[in-house]
């Protein structure tokens, strides 16, 4: 089927007319979109949202270091509401100084010798998780590997670096899925509004008896900032600056990391060959993992950028003001890049299949990303380990399995595996 450029296409629509679930399968869309050029003016599933959506390998990794494509939402020709994307303010939402004050704060924690020292504690998280998924009931009954190892595991991880108490953990799970994957537009600001209370709450804890934990130090560089005018000193972390701080590390630490997992351990059930490689040679374990990013591709898109002036992306013109999303899972299966694209290959090279952008690109690169990785590792080690007869559930094909609808999240909702 045609689809031109110079006009909105309907991506719901579009996915009827070519007989698939975007939720299912976006990339059948992306290379439908990629064969008529690289960059398209869409409207969103689910959403309705319009913008710009860059599809083009080339064009994605230039419009990820482009400083005329914003972050900030005030740039944007017709204010949205954003009540039901975040919290305060973050790094996704700044650019250049802003961005780079707010990322140095938190960096430290997040570098590869940082995460090295996690490693025992994620490990033993995973035992633990493990160990209860292979205690769970009768072995011939199937269990759902999202709730059980998934989620828990990076949720477990970000809620101790943050220093959440294990009984808030259920109740912040629930709200933060309905923000980044709502039902209905009400369920995501009751659930944003559920979140801001909790979050405020939260600091003031952590203000009143502090602790070792990152949230207790983003606090204490708030307070450090504040009530230092006399001495002209500006504050580090402004109120709005440490409440969506805050919401983007809980939220983007926990919701990626079990996509990633989840969607990996699917791909390599649905491929047992290269499951049996992987069971015999954990060597191939690390380019798993990068195959995985690229073939299921967690965040599919980038957050909303605006155009700060007219630009000009592949011949196509982009009025001032106007959103944009940088689609990474299309990148993902660039036929320009990667071989044999939608094929996953576990032994692809290291500088084929390091070329994705799972992560993103430039300044606003994951800072997540070593953490992620690791996560993702040692769950799905531990589980292939512990599990050797690990399997889908009765009649579940790749079409079954209900993955989550969202413009920029993918993974399953729920993976139902046998372990004998």
């Amino acid at each position: 089927m045609h689809v031109p450029h110079d006009v909105t296409v309907d991506l719901a629509r579009l996915a009827d007319q070519e007989g698939v679930d975007p939720s299912v399968d976006p990339y059948a869309l992306y290379t439908r979109l990629r064969k008529a050029g690289p960059v398209h003016r869409v409207r969103l599933p689910v959403t309705e949202d319009e913008c710009w959506l860059v599809v083009g390998h080339r064009e994605a990794r230039a419009a990820l270091v482009d400083a005329r494509l914003s972050n900030d939402v005030r740039l944007a020709a017709e204010r949205r509401d954003d009540d039901s994307l975040a919290i305060g303010r973050n790094m996704l939402q700044v650019d250049a100084v802003e961005h780079g004050r707010l990322r140095r704060l938190v960096a430290g924690v997040f570098t590869a010798r940082r995460v090295r020292a996690l490693r025992p504690r994620v490990q033993q998280l995973a035992n633990e998780l493990v160990t209860a998924f292979l205690d769970g009931g009768p072995a011939d009954e199937p269990v759902d590997l999202v709730p059980a190892l998934a989620l828990p595991l990076p949720m477990a991880v970000i809620c101790e670096l943050m220093g959440v108490a294990d009984e808030d953990r259920e109740d912040f799970h629930r709200w933060s899925d309905a923000v980044v994957k709502p039902p209905t537009p009400d369920a995501a600001g009751a659930a944003l509004h559920s979140l801001t209370r909790y979050f405020a709450t939260l600091i003031e804890r952590k203000r009143r008896h502090g602790g070792d934990d990152l949230l207790s130090a983003l606090v204490r560089a708030n307070d450090a900032g504040n009530g230092s005018s006399e001495g002209g000193e500006t504050p580090r972390l402004s109120d709005d600056d440490l409440l969506g701080m805050v919401f983007l590390l809980f939220v983007a630490g926990h919701e990626t990391s079990a996509n990633l997992i989840a969607a990996g351990v699917h791909a390599l059930l649905r491929h047992p060959q290269q499951l049996a490689e992987l069971r015999a040679d954990w060597s191939l374990l690390d380019g798993a993992v990068e195959e995985m990013l690229r073939y299921c591709a967690p965040v599919q898109a980038t957050a909303f950028r605006f155009t700060a002036e007219p630009i000009t992306i592949a011949g196509t013109e982009l009025p001032a003001g106007d959103p944009v999303l940088v689609s990474l899972g299309a990148v993902s299966r660039d036929p320009e890049l990667f071989p044999a694209p939608d094929e996953f290959d576990i032994r692809r090279p290291p500088s084929e299949v390091r070329a994705h952008l799972a992560f993103g690109h430039g300044a606003h690169y994951c800072i997540g990303a070593p953490l992620a990785r690791l996560e993702a590792a040692l769950a799905i080690r531990t589980l292939l380990e512990r599990c050797p007869r690990l399997r889908l559930g009765p009649g579940r094909v790749a079409e079954e399995v209900v993955w989550r609808p969202n413009a920029m999240l993918r993974g399953p909702a729920g993976l139902p595996v046998l372990r004998a």
